[in-house]
This record gives C-alpha cells, structure tokens and sequence, in this order.
C-alpha cells in the first residue's frame, strides 16, 4: 500500500525564492471529501492521478500514476471543481529532508505552505529559519479545501 506521511508549516519571508526553481503546477479535484480525495495534477509537460484516503495521525494511503498531460489537462478543464489551484512550488534539500514550497495564485495568493515527507511519524527534523506555524492536520488547509473555502475569503 502506498502511504504519506506529512507534515505542513506557514512559510514566513520569501527566502525560499533563492533556494530553487519555482515549477508551476495546476491541479483539481475529482473528489474532495474528507475520507478520499481524487486529484488531477498537472506539472511541466506531466500529468498525474492522485488517489488519497483519510488521515490517521500524520499517515494516509496515497496511490499516484502518471497519465497523458492532454488527458489531465481536458480533466482540469471540464471535470474537476473549480477553482483550480494553481501554484508555483520550490523544492529546496535541507539536512537531509527535501521541503516543497507551494506558493499559490489566483483564488489562493498570498497563502505559502510547506511540506516535508517524513519516512515515520516520529522521525525528528530540523526546519528552516524561515519556516512559521504547523498547520499539519488543520483541513482549512489542505489544497481540496482551498477548492471550497480560497484563501482570498478567510478573514484574518
């Protein structure tokens, strides 16, 4: 069985623009309840299915599969709820843990977040100074979420 474990933190300052590449990636959802989640991602010249369950703890299977970028990108357009997210993510190596950085538009801009993929729940890891507030396991937060709920409606 394929499994994530995830943790996901408030990025503060932009310091991470000059640690990599930004990459843009559109995605949309099939399915966004809460038990199960379908994603269509599209990165580069790449499409991906995504098939998540519902989280116990940190962990929650996760099944990913390459199709036809054509295929996924009609899906963006015609299937998935709207709005689609879109966002340029960083992937920046820091003491032996790879963090993505997502950095949304449109509906979402101005909302940063990283991630770090953890190989247990109760592996210990440094962050980067520039890395704020955990919000691992808050659903406001999660990008099927943002589909409902954009980050340009919360109230501060």
């Amino acid at each position: 069985m394929g499994k994530e474990i995830e943790r996901k933190f408030i990025v503060e300052g932009n310091e991470y623009k000059e640690l990599s590449k930004a990459v843009l990636y559109r995605q949309g959802y099939l399915c966004s309840d809460m038990k199960r989640t379908v994603r269509v991602r599209v990165c580069g010249n790449k499409g991906y299915i995504t098939v998540k369950g519902k989280s116990r703890g940190l962990t929650r299977p996760e099944y990913e599969y390459e199709i036809p970028a054509d295929d996924a990108n009609e899906m963006l357009e015609n299937l998935c709820e709207k709005p689609i997210i879109e966002k340029f993510r960083y992937k920046y190596s820091f003491e032996g843990f790879i963090w993505e950085i997502d950095e949304f538009l449109g509906e979402n801009q101005g909302l940063v977040i990283a991630e770090i993929e953890l190989p247990d729940e109760n592996t210990k890891f440094s962050k980067p100074v520039w890395i704020g507030k955990e919000v691992t396991g808050m659903p406001e937060y999660y990008n099927s979420s943002l589909v409902q709920n954009p980050y340009k409606n919360w109230k501060p």
